[in-house]
């Protein structure tokens, strides 16, 4: 497992650690900035995990890169040799 993997499961984790403590607290029928801060934050929190389930799952593979590479260097050998 990759570093920056294992980051996305560490801030999904603490997400839901933040979320299991402040859900309870969060009051969504409050009117004014109570209610606003309240809805506020848990779209923010959404929003963190939206972001880090999709790094993590759409994630592009390391063996990609190098077929790029190795595409990108005929495409310029066929260039001279056309060229």
């Amino acid at each position: 497992m990759t570093v920056k993997k294992q980051r996305y499961i560490l801030c999904l984790l603490l997400t839901g650690a933040l979320l299991y403590y402040a859900a309870p607290r969060l009051s969504i029928e409050a009117g004014g900035l109570e209610g606003i801060f309240a809805i506020g934050w848990l779209v923010l929190a959404t929003f963190v995990i939206a972001g880090n389930l999709a790094a993590l799952l759409f994630s592009p593979a390391k063996a990609s890169k190098r077929v790029k590479g190795k595409t990108s260097d005929s495409r310029k050998r066929r260039l001279r040799s056309f060229g």
